[in-house]
C-alpha cells in the first residue's frame, strides 16, 4: 500500500491483501482487506500504532524505509491478533530501544503468541497517556471487541481515534476515506455481523464512553478511514440497538423438494402479510451474507430435512451460527420434514440458547407437504404477523 498522509507527521503505512479471501480460515473475504499501521510523528518521540499480518511485513518495511523513519520509539499492539500484531517481533528487532505500549492482557498475550520478551513491554490502563512531545496518545481499555485485551488509542491533539478492529471492514480499495458510503456500509455491517455482533452489549458499553472524546477521524485497523466519522457511528448505533426490523431470515436447506416446497410456500405466506422475507439457499449461501441477515432481523426461521435422526448437518451448521453471533432477534421458529421419525425438532431448539428470543409455532410434516401442513404454515405466517405488531415494527390498521 502506498504511503498515504492524514495529517502532517501522521501516515498510514499499511498494506492492502487484495487476493485474501478467507480469514481465520472460517470468514469469506468477497472483497479481501487491508492491515492498516499507523506511523505518528512528534517533535521528540514516533509511535508506530500496529503492524500488518507477516505475510505483508515486507510492504511495511519499505513503507518504514521511504519516510526513513531513524527510530521507533514505541510500537502499540491495540490487539494481539496476529494480522495486527505479527510483524511486532520484526519492528523490535530492527528498532532495540522501542518498547511495546499495551495493556497486562494484551502483553500476556502476546508473550504467548509472539514470543516478545517481557521486557520489551511497557504496561498501560485505562486513560493512561504517553507524550511523543508535541502529541498525546490516551489509552482505552475496550475488552470484547473483539477479544479481551483489545485497547483503543486516541491522540488528543489531533482528534484521531485508532479503534483497531472495532468500526472496521474488510474491504481492500485504493481510496484512502471511505468515500463510497454505500459500499463501505455494506462491508462495514458484514463485518459487524461476523466479528463484533456477539459482543454488542460491550460495544454498547464502549461507545458510551467514546462520547467524552472529541473524535474527528476514525482510523481503524482494517478498510478505509472515516474522515466523517458521524457515518460509521450512526450505522454501529443502529445495529448495537434493540431495534429489530420486520424481516423473516430462513436458511434452509432441502433434500428431495419437501422442505423446499414448504420454503416457497412460506415465504409467499409472509410476503402477502408484507413481512420481508430473507431466504437463505444453505448449499449455495455465501455465509457472511446470512450473518449480515441477523443483524436487525425480527425472526429467524430455521427449515431442515431430517437426516437420519437429526437435523441436516448444513441447518446444524446455521444454527450454530445464529446462536454464535447473539443476534437481537426476538422470534425464532423451525419448519421441516421427516421420513420416519427422529428429534430434528428438538436438536434445532436445543441449539438456540443463547438467543433471547421466544419460540413460535413449528411445522414438522412427514414426508410431501400437504393441503393440512400448508394451513400449518399460513398459521405460523399469521403468528409471526401478530408478533410484529405486539413489538411495534408493523402497526396495527388504523394505528
Amino acid at each position: 500500500m502506498a504511503i498515504r498522509e492524514l495529517k502532517p507527521d501522521i501516515h498510514a503505512i499499511g498494506a492492502i491483501d487484495w487476493d485474501r479471501r478467507l480469514f481465520d480460515e472460517l470468514i469469506p473475504l468477497p472483497d479481501g482487506t487491508t492491515y492498516n499501521a499507523y506511523l505518528i510523528r512528534g517533535s521528540e518521540k514516533t509511535a508506530l500504532i500496529d503492524t500488518v499480518d507477516p505475510t505483508k511485513e515486507h510492504e511495511l518495511f519499505d513503507n518504514i524505509k521511504k519516510l526513513r523513519v531513524e527510530k521507533i520509539d514505541y510500537v502499540i499492539p491495540n490487539h494481539a491478533e496476529q494480522d495486527h500484531s505479527g510483524t511486532i517481533p520484526k519492528i523490535l528487532e530492527q528498532y532495540p530501544d522501542a518498547k511495546a505500549v499495551t495493556n497486562s492482557k494484551c502483553k500476556s498475550m502476546l508473550i504467548d503468541h509472539l514470543l516478545i520478551p517481557e521486557k520489551r513491554f511497557a504496561e498501560v490502563n485505562d486513560r493512561d497517556t504517553i507524550s511523543l512531545g508535541n502529541r498525546t496518545l490516551e489509552f482505552i481499555i475496550a475488552p470484547w471487541v473483539h477479544w479481551p485485551e483489545t485497547m483503543l488509542t486516541y491522540l488528543r491533539e489531533d482528534k484521531i481515534l485508532f479503534p483497531c478492529d472495532l468500526f472496521g471492514s474488510h474491504l481492500a480499495r485504493s481510496d484512502l476515506y471511505a468515500v463510497d458510503e454505500a459500499k463501505v456500509y455494506e462491508s462495514a455491517k458484514r463485518y459487524y455481523a461476523e466479528i463484533m455482533m456477539p459482543f454488542r452489549n460491550n460495544i454498547k458499553k464502549h461507545m458510551e464512553k467514546l462520547k467524552q472524546y472529541d473524535i474527528e477521524m476514525i482510523a481503524p485497523s482494517h478498510g478505509p478511514i472515516h474522515n466523517k466519522p458521524e457515518f460509521i457511528l450512526n450505522a454501529y448505533a443502529e445495529w448495537i440497538s434493540d431495534d429489530v426490523k420486520n424481516e423473516v431470515v430462513i436458511p434452509y436447506v432441502s433434500m428431495h423438494g419437501s422442505t423446499d416446497k414448504m420454503v416457497g410456500y412460506f415465504v409467499d405466506a409472509l410476503m402477502r402479510r408484507n413481512i420481508a422475507t430473507k431466504p437463505f439457499n444453505l448449499t449455495k449461501t455465501d455465509i457472511g451474507e446470512l450473518a449480515m441477515s441477523l443483524v436487525d432481523t425480527a425472526t429467524i426461521v430455521i427449515a431442515t430435512p431430517t437426516v437420519l435422526v437429526g437435523p441436516h448437518p448444513a441447518a446444524v451448521y446455521a444454527t450454530y451460527l445464529a446462536n454464535a453471533l447473539r443476534p437481537k432477534t426476538k422470534f425464532a421458529s423451525v419448519i421441516g420434514s421427516y421420513g420416519w421419525g427422529g428429534k430434528m425438532l428438538e436438536t434445532i431448539t436445543g441449539m438456540l440458547g443463547n438467543l433471547k428470543v421466544e419460540l413460535l409455532s413449528p411445522v414438522i410434516v412427514k414426508g410431501h407437504p400437504k393441503k393440512q401442513d400448508f394451513a400449518s404454515l399460513e398459521k405460523l405466517a399469521e403468528e409471526i404477523l401478530a408478533k410484529h405488531k405486539e413489538i411495534g415494527i408493523i402497526q396495527p390498521e388504523g394505528g
